[in-house]
């Protein structure tokens, strides 16, 4: 291992240098906020831009480190999480200078999500996220085929009585869909039908036992059930890295007690 990948290494592995990048990231959002009030850009807009490159530099810096103190370099890209701050960090660098500010400006705001990346907590909770993807496939087509039948019959039942809301198939669906988010469905969409059609009550208090309260916490066991599995893995490692440690000691013991053996016979 040589001088400066070992400087690196201890660099990267001290106790201060995560909470350090992490902070960093922290006033680069401020920054990036208060960049939205036209005003103040405009009158310290040397600052904004000064501070800007620092926090480039610092990014680049702190991914440099990490690329170095890797046994090697292609070891930082079979992490996924560091794929995402490279290409973050390097297309800041593609787009200094051009015409495209407002791309520029977007990917300053992407350098938030770094957040995720040196967070352990998020990182887990997006990889539990990414997981339920497969799942997610099967649950959006029940999902799809709950709204589709709820939506042809709200528009056959209530077209007549809110074309508003149920005048046809996407309005109702439209309809449907801000009711899945409890979001006034009931005092701005069921009770004015219910003036007319008292019994419509029965449709939509299905559809949001069903909808919201059947489908939508599927899949919130889904991402509990892959955090769970997330979990197993990570103490899974943690074992296999706590035997090979043990393995490593034992390994190490018995060089020694070889080497005492060959002394003791050397001597007598």
């Amino acid at each position: 291992m040589g001088l400066l990948q070992t400087f690196s290494r201890k660099i990267v592995e001290h106790s201060l240098f995560q909470p350090i990048v992490i902070g960093i990231i922290l006033l680069n959002a401020i920054f990036v906020g208060v960049e939205t009030y036209g005003s103040l850009y405009e009158k310290y807009r040397e600052l904004f831009l000064t501070f800007d490159i620092i926090v480039l530099v610092l990014f680049t810096i702190e991914i440099i480190l990490k690329m170095i103190a890797e046994e090697k370099t292609l070891n930082f890209f079979k992490d996924n999480w560091n794929v995402f701050d490279f290409l973050i960090v390097a297309a800041s660098y593609i787009f200094i200078g051009s015409p495209f500010i407002t791309v520029l400006r977007v990917l300053r705001v992407l350098r938030v999500f770094r957040t995720i990346s040196v967070i352990p907590s998020l990182r887990k909770l997006v990889n539990a996220l990414l997981m339920t993807l497969p799942s997610l496939g099967t649950i959006m087509l029940l999902l799809f085929i709950v709204f589709y039948i709820f939506s042809v019959i709200g528009t056959m039942l209530f077209q007549d009585v809110s074309a508003e809301y149920f005048g046809n198939l996407q309005l109702t669906a439209l309809t449907l869909f801000q009711m899945i988010t409890l979001e006034s469905w009931a005092s701005g969409v069921m009770r004015p039908v219910m003036e007319i059609t008292p019994w419509a009550w029965i449709y939509f208090v299905v559809f949001i036992l069903v909808g919201a309260f059947v489908v939508l916490n599927l899949f919130v066991g889904v991402i509990v059930n892959n955090f769970e599995k997330i979990d197993a893995w990570e103490k899974e490692e943690e074992d296999e890295a706590d035997q090979k440690l043990v393995r490593s000691e034992i390994a190490e013991l018995k060089q020694e007690i070889r080497e005492l053996k060959e002394l003791i016979k050397e001597k007598n």
